[in-house]
């Protein structure tokens, strides 16, 4: 097995990799910064309210990460969004959460490994679409992990890539891990 990629930060990187952590309303997301960033992940962290949030992070020109994280709650192949009201909902771009539809209309995610740690978020309309906008892989549960088990599942992600492993390998030894991992899927192009 390669070196651990800590190695390169102990040798002067300031990080070995990058993460977007899209934060949608999950409580762990502020911790999983954390715990990424003792990894030797530069983190940038983008808090998301609304739909045009979501948008000028992963729908601009704005250059994405190699990763992206999205922390989020979701249902039946759909990320949860907030409730918004008044004018601020009329400004959106869109109403409700995002699916398989919105994602191909207004994001563009060009070879960055998309992983959304939402219920029921790994549906395969919703994965599709995450690659047709241009997302190399995309990973997320078929079923709906609590929310400590999905915190887990990123964290043992993110360790198994620090320890030099593939996308893929380390997907496989996340849902290797026990049960409650077992439902974590990779797809990619």
């Amino acid at each position: 097995m390669p070196n651990s990629r800590i190695e390169d930060v102990v040798n002067g990187k300031l990080a070995w990799t990058e993460v977007d952590l899209l934060d949608i309303g999950d409580s762990s997301a502020l911790t999983l910064r954390s715990a990424l960033e003792e990894l030797g992940i530069q983190v940038n962290y983008l808090p998301v309210g609304q739909a045009r949030h979501v948008i000028a992070a992963l729908g601009s020109n704005r250059p994405i990460a190699p990763y992206v994280i999205v922390c989020c709650h979701g249902d039946s192949g759909s990320i949860y969004l907030p409730e918004l009201g008044g004018e601020i909902a009329d400004a959106q771009p869109f109403a409700g959460n995002i699916g398989p539809d919105q994602v191909r209309k207004h994001l563009q995610i060009p070879g960055s490994a998309v992983i959304s740690l939402g219920c029921e978020t790994g549906e395969p309309a919703l994965a599709e679409a995450f690659l047709q906008v241009g997302a190399s892989s995309y990973v997320a549960p078929t079923g709906q992990p609590d929310g400590h088990a999905a915190f887990i599942a990123s964290l043992l992600l993110f360790y198994e890539l620090t320890e030099g492993r593939e996308l893929l390998d380390a997907v496989e030894r996340v849902r290797t891990y026990n049960d409650s991992l077992a439902m974590w899927r990779i797809w990619h192009r």
